[in-house]
């Protein structure tokens, strides 16, 4: 299983991929952060932000994407632009992805060390030697977001408890990520077929004109098939 983690921020995005074998070892795939210059507007950086994790998801195709959740105490400001960078780098994943994970600060060192208030270091380095790497992960975030994917290779047996749901923890709506979304594109996969199909047919298409465009055209053999800086 390829696992993406993410450690949200808008100058510098942590990602870090990773592989969980069936007997739950896990290795290093390819870390590293996506930047944004800080002379841009908040509008543009989310746009650079947008692509660079696109292109990640693209490259590695991850089975799950496990993100922190956002946590701050004092620079509010600060707070929301990192916020508007995660809500971005959500849509990315569950477009891509749908399958979509979260969790605490507390909750990845406890995981990672046993500890719910380990430090930095303390994290590195545990990230380092489970991933037998031969240095610690550079820049900061890097590391930060391999610890996140750690995090949920570990919990995975209880992922349908950490999956990002409904936000306003309403009873009873919290889903397992991307569902809702996967059945709205569904919905508008069938609206354009049957618009193409009346556009077809209004225009004289032949019949198997016809077929393609509702989607129909695998039944007569036509089948479709189904560079990051750091």
């Amino acid at each position: 299983m390829i696992i993406l983690g993410i450690d949200p921020g808008i100058a510098t995005l942590g990602f870090g991929v990773i592989e969980k074998d069936e007997k739950g070892n896990c290795r290093a795939v390819d870390y590293g952060v996506v930047k944004t210059p800080k002379e841009e507007t908040l509008p543009v950086r989310l746009a650079l932000l947008e692509k660079g994790v696109s292109e990640i998801i693209e490259k590695y195709k991850p089975d799950e994407v496990a993100m922190e959740e956002l946590f701050f105490t004092k620079n509010i400001t600060t707070g929301i632009a990192v916020a508007h960078a995660r809500g971005v780098a959500m849509l990315c994943c569950v477009k891509e992805c749908g399958r979509l994970f979260e969790y605490t600060p507390m909750q990845i060192k406890q995981a990672l060390t046993g500890y719910g208030r380990a430090d930095k270091q303390q994290i590195q380095q545990v990230v380092t030697s489970l991933l037998k790497l031969k240095t610690v992960p550079k820049p900061d975030d890097a590391a930060d977001a391999l610890g996140v994917a750690l995090c949920h290779a570990f919990a995975s047996r209880f992922a349908n408890l950490f999956a990002v749901g409904n936000s306003t923890r309403t009873k009873g709506n919290n889903a397992v990520s991307g569902s809702e979304y996967q059945k709205l594109m569904e919905e508008e996969n069938k609206k354009s077929r049957k618009n193409s199909a009346k556009s077809a047919f209004s225009n004289g298409a032949s019949a198997s004109e016809l077929a393609k465009s509702t989607g129909l055209a695998g039944i007569t053999g036509v089948g479709r098939a189904g560079s990051i800086k750091r």
